[in-house]
């Protein structure tokens, strides 16, 4: 990596034409050079989350018009893709995930591409690469993601959860893992309930995928044994009953996401690209069922050939949309930059970085 990486900045709003969006986003992928590598008959894998029911914050498959027609340019084997979920939700299978981005226009007629589920029916067909770098030996990535010979990264940038930020990274690492891969990362994490807090009312335990929430007397309790730490309880608690220990595991799991995503970019030097979408920034990421208000005025699209400096740069715009203040950490009070720091120090890429306007 050099001392400094480049990442193109353009100006967008989500208010401005679809066309416009799509002549934005086309600008600042072309700028990081990956596309004039792509030969003839590669398979080039453009990673985007779909959206979930009732969420309104994914990137809309017309702003990526523009792109997807520079990539048809040079291969005719490109395809959308995602890997099923964890949690309980319209995107744990192939067949509820392809329908849910259909809905939401992710069809081949509307965007001249097919979407793949990159770790097949029920997120069994993973391969598994090593690392002598990384705490575990392996890990579990989706198959079609591997079998990819060009990586294009899409993140719709939001706060989140566990991880404070939702970025490039965590579109790689944890978006490219099979279900298997998502369990691993998410195991460092322990839910608790408190009982003086909990109201009884069952809502967490709807939405637990692994049934591993209890009633007990008057409240609820988490049975670690069970437990693969999704954080759905967490989310949908309408009562502040569920916690973490937020700076012990969201760091760990910070780290595990990024050694996943230097496994995946392992796979891809020099062909593999991220364009972030900072628009609509919510609290919440794109996995929520649910329409959510912005945390932060729009501050335009990204794009870049190293996933650390353009998160580090989504960050620092962010900051300075707030004014100062960050509103990452007004949403969940967790330190986000751990994902950066030991991304850096393993070579995923680096936080030093060089902002160059597009006009």
């Amino acid at each position: 990596m050099p001392a400094k990486s480049k990442v193109y900045h353009i100006a967008a709003n989500g208010q401005e034409i679809p066309e416009a969006l799509s002549e934005k986003t086309k600008k600042v992928y072309l700028a990081t050079g990956v596309n004039d590598g792509i030969a003839e008959g590669d398979f080039a894998a453009l990673k985007i989350h779909f959206g979930e029911a009732d969420n309104t914050g994914y990137i809309k498959p017309p702003w990526l018009a523009g792109l997807i027609w520079e990539v048809r340019q040079r291969t005719r084997h490109a395809f959308l893709t995602d890997s099923n979920t964890l949690y309980v939700g319209n995107r744990s299978n192939s067949i509820d995930h392809l329908r849910m981005a259909w809905s939401h226009g992710f069809t081949p007629e509307a965007t001249g591409l097919p979407v793949i589920i990159a770790d097949g029916l029920i997120g069994r067909d993973k391969q598994e690469p090593r690392s002598a770098q990384a705490r575990t030996s392996s890990s579990k990535i989706a198959s079609a993601i591997l079998d990819a010979d060009i990586l294009i990264g899409l993140a719709h940038v939001t706060g989140h959860v566990q991880t404070g930020l939702g970025a490039a990274i965590k579109n790689v690492g944890m978006g490219c893992a099979s279900r298997a891969g998502k369990l691993d990362q998410h195991s460092v994490t322990h839910p608790r309930v408190n009982p003086k807090q909990c109201r009884n009312c069952g809502l967490c335990m709807s939405f637990c995928p692994e049934a591993a929430i209890v009633q007990a007397e008057g409240y609820v309790v988490i049975e670690p044994a069970r437990c693969v730490g999704c954080g759905e309880c967490l989310v949908v608690c309408k009562h502040g009953a569920v916690k973490m220990k937020w700076d012990e595991d969201s760091l760990r799991l910070q780290e595990k996401m990024a050694e996943y995503a230097k496994r995946v970019l392992d796979h891809f030097p020099g062909k593999a690209a991220f364009v972030s979408f900072l628009i609509q920034v919510t609290k919440d990421c794109d996995c929520m069922a649910k329409n959510q208000k912005p945390i932060v005025e729009d501050a335009g699209i990204l794009a870049s050939v190293d996933p650390v400096a353009i998160d580090q740069a989504t960050a620092d715009l962010i900051v300075k949309k707030g004014g100062g203040a960050d509103p990452l950490r007004a949403g969940y009070d967790l330190d986000w930059s751990g994902q950066l720091a030991h991304g850096e120090k393993i070579g995923l890429g680096t936080r030093k970085y060089r902002l160059v306007e597009i006009a």
